[in-house]
């Protein structure tokens, strides 16, 4: 078989071959790649097609349709992508590399030798080569190994970024949930205050009209209504600008409609934790994602130190090559040309020896050295973050707790206080004044309670969250 025929094969093979290699993973390195961008939160693809938001909309679907469509996870999951795709760079340098080179061209010369015509000569031909070249490093004091155990931490430190997105991503449309929760219970507590003070002002209007009461209790009980109708405007402009942003964090428009459960639908307030803060804080100073992140980060640091090291140091590798062209041939000057046929075959063992390269390689050493060192303050910064972030929340969960508990007493003793002062006002034996004080007591209890159930719940969120706990039993 001719060169030709041996580089045209090689050559429609390699094509041949392209697009299977993208059709599937030849250096196995996306086996830890999740297959949606939601990671082990929603791991079937077919999980992260939606349909038209559920009514009422539970937290689980939003959760779910945010961490599979926010541009955040989505991007933090294309760097766990291209970082696989670094892994397999770095396994390939273990491979041999074959390149084939074919070329055509068409020759015209001249030469004209002064008074010696018959030494002159004329070349007017048509010259192909073709030619394969194989280059396999066989040892390289370790580079190549530095090369993959860098590409390996940077893709643990893309894995460990992307569960902390997922992560904090969570504990954000949890908290945005539950404040549209929160804003949808003040605009119905709003809506039964504008109920109740309508109510009160036709009491007193009425009993005004019979001639029991003085013109200055309607009056003060119209300007209660009016205001308890001025705060349902500013509770319905809440409860929008709250459904909005949830919409956006489900990479929705805006003005979705939403739905939303109840606030008092759901789970109830806990105060138990079999754990001590102090434990919860060491814990997730070892296993949070944005520490193990950077744990990776200085892991890959200490690989390009021993890679960049590396690289200065001779090499050894496997070389061969054949050409062959038709070059024609002549036996000297004023000889006619002749069609020949040049083969040139050779195999053997390249040694490379960096001897000098301008003391770049010292700069570079240190430059990765420092490197590292950076990357080992920036872990303990992130443990001494993450620590701060579980003291925080975990005090966080015990006020709202607390709160929660606090709030169901006071609005048990506003609603009696109210039921009460509307009796006597209705028998001539209370004020207007004593009536309007319960009546502006109950609305703020019910909206405290609104509220304080809704912070329990984000902070219970968010302390699993910055704990690295969260997971698919916490989207209920």
């Amino acid at each position: 078989m001719n060169a030709r025929r041996i580089v045209w094969i090689a050559l429609t093979s390699l094509m041949a071959v392209t697009p299977c290699v993208h059709a599937f993973d030849v250096l196995r390195t996306e086996g830890s790649i999740t297959a949606t961008p939601a990671g082990a939160f929603v791991p079937d693809p077919a999980s992260c097609q939606f349909g038209p938001p559920g009514v009422p909309l539970a937290l689980a679907e939003a959760v779910q349709r945010a961490l599979c469509s926010n541009p955040k996870t989505r991007e933090a999951w294309a760097d766990v992508k291209a970082g696989a795709a670094g892994v397999g760079v770095a396994r390939a340098a273990y491979l041999p590399t074959i390149s084939g080179n074919g070329q055509i061209v068409r020759e015209n010369s001249v030469t004209d030798v002064t008074g010696h015509p018959n030494l002159s000569s004329a070349t007017l031909a048509t010259v192909h080569s073709e030619s394969v070249s194989l280059n396999w490093t066989l040892y390289d004091f370790g580079a190549r190994a530095a090369t993959v155990r860098n590409a390996s931490a940077l893709l643990a430190a893309a894995q460990a970024t992307h569960n902390a997105a997922l992560q904090d991503l969570f504990v954000t449309v949890a908290k945005d949930y539950y404040a549209a929760q929160a804003t949808a219970g003040a605009l119905a507590v709003a809506l039964e205050v504008e109920r109740m003070a309508g109510d009160s002002a036709a009491v007193a209007t009425a009993r005004v009209d019979r001639g029991i009461a003085p013109i200055s209790d309607a009056l003060q009980a119209q300007t209660a209504y009016t205001q308890a109708m001025l705060s349902r405007i500013k509770a319905q402009g809440a409860w929008q600008a709250a459904v909005g942003t949830l919409a956006s964090d489900m990479d929705l428009s805006p003005d979705a409609p939403l739905k939303l459960p109840d606030v008092t639908d759901g789970v109830q307030p806990d105060a138990a934790f079999v754990q001590s803060v102090g434990e919860l804080i060491e814990e997730a100073t070892h296993i949070h994602p944005g520490v193990l992140a950077a744990q990776a980060q200085v892991d890959a640091a200490a690989a390009k130190v021993d890679q960049t090291r590396a690289a200065g140091l001779p090499s050894i590798s496997f070389v061969s090559r054949y050409n062959r062209n038709n070059q024609p041939a002549t036996l000297g000057l004023g000889i006619p040309e002749y069609p020949a046929t040049g083969r040139e075959w050779y195999v053997g063992v390249q040694v490379t020896i960096p001897f000098f390269e301008g003391f770049s390689r010292m700069y570079q050493v240190r430059q990765s050295t420092a490197q590292f060192d950076r990357a080992q303050d920036a872990l303990d910064d992130a443990r001494q973050r993450v620590g701060l972030e579980v003291w925080n929340s975990y005090q966080a969960v015990q006020t709202s707790t607390a709160t929660v508990t606090d709030s169901a007493t006071l609005l048990d003793i506003a609603q009696r206080s109210f039921t009460a002062s509307q009796h006597r006002y209705e028998a001539n034996v209370g004020n207007i004044l004593e009536l309007l004080n319960a009546q502006t007591a109950l609305a703020n209890a019910r909206q405290q309670r609104v509220q304080a159930l809704a912070d329990w719940r984000a902070a219970r969120l968010r302390l699993a969250g910055s704990l690295g706990r969260l997971g698919s039993a916490d989207m209920q």
